[in-house]
């Protein structure tokens, strides 16, 4: 339905014009299908209106009246504006504050409509009210249906919202086509998509806007899965490298570890052997709670890759991640004779071109790296196994660049977010799915406490009692970007006057992200070691970051930082077998998203409810931080309210592709077009395109 006139810009429809244009594209809205999909807020029955007589206190009603008086006062609040309109059973007043400009937009004898909550004063009165100006010939547009509430944006007033999108409705909705196939719409009982469409913005009909939205949704869900299942298809179909699986490497390297793995992790390691046995590439999300031991499992597979003479490569977001990943993997694999190269935006000049031309050669290596891995000049010889760490964090199209670097390699997405079932459905459903459930023997649930200002010398001395017992402590300094300068120099002093103050027997560290890695090196060896004893450092720590005796975590300023984020840093503590303490400190007020979250963090221990809390507080859009870079928007469909749906399409989907895997039949091949269309930003659909 996506194509031709649809495309047309909306500011060539009639009554909309270059500046309207402009208040339409701040809703996100630049063409005729934008506009069709800017579904209305709520509706008003104006159909059956109220006599003022007949409303009820406290209730939100809608009442139609004459304007009979307005005018203007002067009170120590500011300005008031007041309107009183009657009809034949009686009177109400409604008030603005602070509106003075309203002064001019009414006069007596016109027709209004007010919507709002009725209260009770010297009479009846509405305060701040939505409002409606109406004209002659307004009967069948503005009143006497069921009226659509658009989304606005200053500039736009409801009445000529809903005139303009009355025309786009009326002039465009003859030329939308269905590209739903008719058997998957007869066996969900969908409404056609212009019915639908016309349902959903002029809901006075036979279908209501409930099951108009329902179809919509279905769409948003439907096309996704389907350039999902269309890339796991492409993906299934390719050639990869069949490993052999039983290595030496990886042996030896379990060996050194001291201590076996939990049930769980011979589970996920017996998926990713599987995988990797198999002549075509893995593509498998690896997720666990923290501190249920992703890294070692991926180490070990990666390893099977260098036995096989191949290269491997490690990608994380940010540099101290990848150096802590240099860190473990060169002090694990070195003694085996692995060479382990670091490369990130700060290794320059002779160093970086020593690593590039090491990987260009093709001896079997492992390069661990952020985004640097997939800038041009990097070039792996036989690149075979591919880690990417915290997915979230990077886009669909990141993953299929640095695949690319090598022939069709084995990947293995990781990531220490827990994602609730419907958001892995959607957002990884080209991967095979495995799952750490279970913590290492001995690990202790972290107890979570929440402080305020006037509690910090009794935690100070808690945490000094912790220090003497040969512990380690963190204090967290959050950087948040629009501040980052001013937050590090927060950080700076906090660790200077803890080290002159209450820790002044201890050695207190600092660590930030713009430190150089050997700084930064140091200060974490000597805090592993045991040198320095209490760490302030930034959220750089909040992933990778293993120190097994640290045992306190102090998250400064706590209501500032996401639920996700919060959990990951209280993962640094409590990796050995002691008892563990989270204290979150907060301001004295919050807002009630900040109240939920640290209140979130206290009540819960386990990363998928986290996870679920965190989704159902931010909303999807949100969870990732960014958008996902190549995954189509969803217009109507909400992954936590239509779970059902999601499913359905889902499964719709997956049973078309398995039956038509390149869209070839000619009843598909709208819904082709329709699907290129919607997925134009994606990767990975050239097997259709």
């Amino acid at each position: 339905m996506a194509l031709g006139d649809l495309k047309l810009p909306i500011q060539y429809v009639k009554g909309v014009g270059p500046r309207r244009a402009e208040l339409f594209a701040r809703l996100g809205v630049h063409t005729v299908e934008d506009a069709l999909y800017l579904l209305p807020n709520r509706y008003e029955d104006r159909r059956h209106l109220k006599l003022i007589a007949h409303v009820r206190i406290g209730e939100q009603e809608t009442i139609r009246g004459e304007v009979l008086a307005a005018g203007l006062k002067n009170t120590r609040k500011g300005p008031l504006f007041e309107l009183v309109i009657g009809d034949s059973s009686g009177k109400l007043v409604a008030k603005w504050f602070n509106q003075a400009y309203l002064k001019k937009r009414f006069k007596r004898g016109q027709e209004v409509i007010l919507w709002g909550k009725v209260l009770l004063g010297l009479g009846l009165e509405m305060v701040n009210p939505d409002y409606e100006l109406l004209e002659p010939g307004d009967e069948q547009i503005h009143t006497g249906r069921i009226v659509p509430i658009y989304p606005l944006t200053q500039g736009f007033s409801p009445r000529l919202a809903r005139s303009i999108m009355k025309t786009v409705v009326d002039t465009f909705v003859p030329q939308v086509r269905d590209f739903l196939p008719d058997t998957v719409r007869e066996r969900h009982s969908l409404l056609s998509l212009p019915a639908a469409i016309e349902a959903i913005h002029s809901p006075d009909g036979h279908d209501d806007p409930e099951k108009a939205r329902r179809r919509l949704a279905f769409d948003d869900f439907f096309l996704l899965s389907l350039g999902i299942a269309l890339r796991r298809q492409e993906t299934v179909e390719e050639a990869g490298i069949a490993f052999k699986v039983e290595s030496s490497l990886a042996d030896q390297a379990l060996a050194r570890f001291g201590y076996p793995l939990t049930p769980a992790q011979e589970k996920v390691l017996a998926q990713i052997k599987e995988d990797m046995a198999r002549p075509r590439p893995m593509n498998r999300l690896l997720q666990g709670d923290v501190g249920s031991g992703k890294t070692i499992v991926a180490f070990l597979a990666m390893l099977i890759a260098v036995d096989n003479d191949y290269q491997a490569a490690i990608m994380a977001p940010t540099e101290i991640l990848a150096e802590q990943h240099f860190i473990r993997a060169e002090r694990l694999l070195a003694p085996l004779g692995v060479k382990v190269f670091l490369l990130t935006s700060s290794i320059k000049g002779k160093d970086r071109q020593v690593i590039l031309d090491e990987l260009q050669r093709g001896s079997p290596a492992v390069a661990v790296g952020t985004h640097a891995l997939i800038q041009e000049e990097v070039q792996f010889a036989r690149l075979g196994f591919v880690i990417i760490d915290e997915q979230h964090r990077f886009g669909v199209l990141q993953r299929a660049r640095l695949r690319a670097k090598g022939y069709r390699p084995d990947v293995l997405v990781m990531t220490a977010t827990p994602i609730p079932r419907t958001l892995a459905l959607t957002v990884y459903g080209d991967l095979d799915i495995s799952v750490l459930d279970e913590m290492p023997p001995g690990r202790q649930t972290v107890k979570t406490y929440r402080l305020k200002e006037a509690d910090r010398p009794r935690l100070y001395q808690f945490m000094i009692e912790e220090l003497k017992k040969g512990r380690h402590a963190y204090v967290i300094c959050p950087l948040i970007e629009e501040s980052e300068k001013e937050d590090l120099k927060a950080a700076i002093k906090t660790a200077n006057d803890l080290q002159e103050g209450p820790f002044k027997d201890f050695q207190v560290g600092l660590l930030h992200g713009r430190m150089k890695f050997e700084e930064k090196e140091a200060v974490m060896g000597g805090f592993r070691e045991g040198r320095i004893h209490l760490l302030v450092a930034t959220t750089v720590v909040e992933v990778g970051v293993d120190v097994p005796t640290a045992t306190v975590i102090l998250i400064e300023q706590a209501d500032r930082l996401g639920l996700s984020q919060l959990h990951q840093l209280r993962g640094r503590v409590g990796r050995a077998g002691d008892q563990a303490y989270c204290f979150l400190m907060t301001s004295p007020r919050l807002s009630e998203e900040a109240e939920e979250r640290v209140q979130a963090m206290v009540n819960l221990s386990d990363g998928f409810a986290i996870s679920e809390k965190d989704l159902e507080i931010r909303g999807p859009g949100d969870f990732f931080g960014t958008r996902q870079s190549g995954l189509p928007d969803l217009k109507v469909g909400s992954i936590l309210r239509d779970v059902r749906i999601l499913e359905q399409a889902r499964t719709e989907a997956f049973h078309l592709v398995q039956e038509d895997p390149r869209l070839q039949a000619p009843e598909h091949s709208f819904l082709k077009e329709v699907l290129l269309e919607r997925w134009r930003d994606g990767i990975g659909l050239g097997v259709i395109g």
